[in-house]
């Protein structure tokens, strides 16, 4: 038994497989993350309000700092974002803009710890 279907909702099926990626790219290119990401600060410049941050690959990428970013330390209490040094390593959460610069929101120093690297990467089934 052949079944066919009409032109209509083939165009609507092409249509959203076309959409949702492009969607998606979207949204993920503006908006917070929502979560936490590890970095190593590789330089601080806090003068023009950037940080020069590197992950384990050894990727780096700027993060802008505004007036807005809370910086905390490994017992959670705040402290200014001026004292962020090269070395450092740091838990980021940031937003992206319109233009694909990211801006820090939360900052949190802490070391990445055994139990991190398992709630973070690790998972068992």
């Amino acid at each position: 038994m052949k079944t066919q279907m009409s032109p209509v909702t083939l165009s609507l099926v092409l249509a959203m497989l076309v959409a949702l990626p492009l969607l998606a790219a979207k949204s993920a290119r503006s908006g917070s993350s929502g979560t936490e990401e590890f970095f190593i600060i590789s330089s601080a410049d806090l003068a023009k309000n950037r940080l020069v941050l590197k992950h384990p690959t050894e990727v780096t990428e700027l993060m802008l700092v505004n007036d807005k970013t809370s910086c905390f330390n490994d017992q959670g209490k705040s402290f200014d974002c001026k004292n962020l040094r090269a070395g450092d390593t740091v838990f980021v959460i940031s937003n992206r803009d319109n233009s694909g610069a990211r801006t820090a929101l939360r900052i949190r120093v802490g070391p990445m710890t055994v139990q991190e690297i398992h709630r973070k990467f690790v998972t068992f089934q």
